[in-house]
């Protein structure tokens, strides 16, 4: 269950298209929010084309506005202003989450540096890096405007391993409070789409390589199905499916034929978290779909239990 919802904002019409989504957990969950402005060093005097906030108490003043029209009455909210000067806007916000407590982030896409970029590379790696904290990620409409937020169906890709069910289980809450429907899908890949290292193993043993692939279908649906019926006896409506090709295009393909108000991506390549952000399965789909995405970091603990096990050749 989401409790306390961490917002950065900075002044700007853009970093508010979180605020609907924000507003919307906020009141389903009952949660506490914190809206945050960090003081930029050497700020520029606008950004996206708006007056930057660079006072402290222009910034407080900012957050109060912003809580009184995009919040009803009894919601409760915190202001923070990160009032010293700091270079690292992102590494601050990053430990903004941990410092206040929060267990979920709702930001914004955009960066100085371009939509997705700054996201997905300085704030995502430092709020994964915490090893336990969500983050929703809101891109705003066409016209840069916030878009209306709903839940009512959730996109889950998973990839077996009950490891990494952990995307599913941080939601479950947020879903039962949505009268959320849940879609599971995992995509195994065809020796065309096979990534990194296990391309190799394509070209040295195909036939072993496709027939390890049959058998991870063959899995998956398997797995699936238990997933489904232990949802279902805790009162959910599930469907799943397995597909075969490119993770990233499946996932937003079958997104948008869901119709997914959410799509819910856990930590989960199978060679660990740098290679998951490196392979840009990430990255791929926030460009290709504006559907809101909510990441949830696999445990650091568990990660290195993983990683070990890995290193000694038995299978996760």
């Amino acid at each position: 269950m989401f409790t306390h919802v961490l917002v950065p904002l900075d002044g700007s019409r853009l970093a508010e298209a979180v605020l609907p989504a924000a507003a919307s957990m906020a009141k389903l969950l009952s949660a506490s929010v914190t809206l945050v402005h960090v003081i930029e060093k050497n700020a520029p005097r606008e950004i996206h084309g708006e007056a930057h906030l660079k006072e402290p108490d222009e910034a407080e003043s900012y957050l109060r506005e912003v809580a009184g029209r995009a919040f009803p009455a009894d919601a409760k909210i915190n202001y923070h202003v990160h009032t010293a000067e700091v270079e690292n806007v992102a590494g601050s916000i990053a430990g903004h989450i941990g410092e206040l407590g929060a267990d979920l982030a709702v930001m914004c896409t955009h960066g100085r540096e371009g939509m997705r970029d700054l996201f997905f590379g300085n704030i995502a790696q430092q709020v994964i890096a915490l090893g336990k904290t969500p983050v929703l990620l809101i891109q705003p409409d066409r016209d840069g405007a916030a878009p209306s937020f709903n839940c009512r169906r959730m996109l889950v890709p998973l990839d077996g391993q009950a490891e990494h069910e952990v995307g599913l289980i941080k939601t479950k809450a947020f879903a039962k409070a949505c009268g959320a429907a849940l879609h599971l899908l995992i995509v195994v890949p065809t020796m065309e789409t096979l990534p990194g290292k296990l391309a190799v193993g394509r070209r040295m043993m195909p036939g072993a390589t496709s027939e390890m692939l049959d058998i991870e279908v063959q899995e998956a649906e398997e797995y699936l199905v238990k997933l489904q019926g232990e949802l279902a006896r805790g009162g959910f409506t599930a469907t799943f499916e397995v597909l075969r090709g490119d993770p990233a295009s499946l996932i937003v393909e079958t997104a948008r034929g869901f119709q997914a108000d959410l799509i819910v991506l856990g930590t989960h390549a199978r060679c660990g978290m740098d290679a998951f952000w490196s392979g840009s399965v990430a990255p791929r789909i926030s460009k290709q779909s504006k559907i809101p995405l909510l990441f949830v970091p696999l445990a650091k603990n568990k990660l290195d239990k993983l990683d070990k096990m890995d290193k000694r050749g038995q299978a996760r």
